[in-house]
């Protein structure tokens, strides 16, 4: 199992994110980033994250590169959230998807995005690992499929 809780947030890190989260504020996107707002599962309140939304088979995919991390928590709670970009917001719901369901949505999200968060996946997995070693890793990395409107 790949214990992604070691790798701290670099300065760097705190500052790509906050520029992304910026960015994404004012209405930029970065490759399909996008302003992620849940419902908090204690305050209620919204809780926003730059996320990389991910199209795959014609349906939008949110997956956790850090794990399962406050919005992981808050999703499962909350059911769904908002997506921003700028002023536009869309609502949407989400499923959490099955272990077996993931293996796919792994590969085209790392061939988008490895040099972003690849590095969480550890050292030996990437866009072309086999669908043995995507199982292996996948209880640590959440996926939610979203359904807009």
């Amino acid at each position: 199992m790949n214990d992604i809780r070691n790798i701290p947030a670099t300065r760097g890190d705190r500052i790509f994110n906050a520029s992304v989260k910026w960015l994404a504020k004012m209405g930029v996107s970065l490759m399909g980033t996008r302003l992620l707002a849940v419902r908090g599962r204690k305050t209620g309140e919204w809780r926003t994250t730059a996320v990389n939304v991910l199209t795959y088979e014609g349906e939008q995919y949110l997956v956790a590169p850090r794990g399962h991390t406050q919005w992981v928590r808050n999703m499962r709670v909350a059911g769904g959230g908002e997506l921003r970009l700028g002023w536009r917001k869309r609502s949407f719901t989400a499923v959490e998807l099955a272990d077996a369901d993931k293996p796919g949505v792994f590969r085209l999200y790392l061939k988008k995005w490895a040099w972003e968060v690849g590095r969480f996946f550890g050292p030996d997995v990437s866009a072309e690992s086999s669908d043995e070693k995507l199982l292996e890793i996948a209880p640590d990395f959440p996926v939610f499929r979203l359904t807009v409107g």
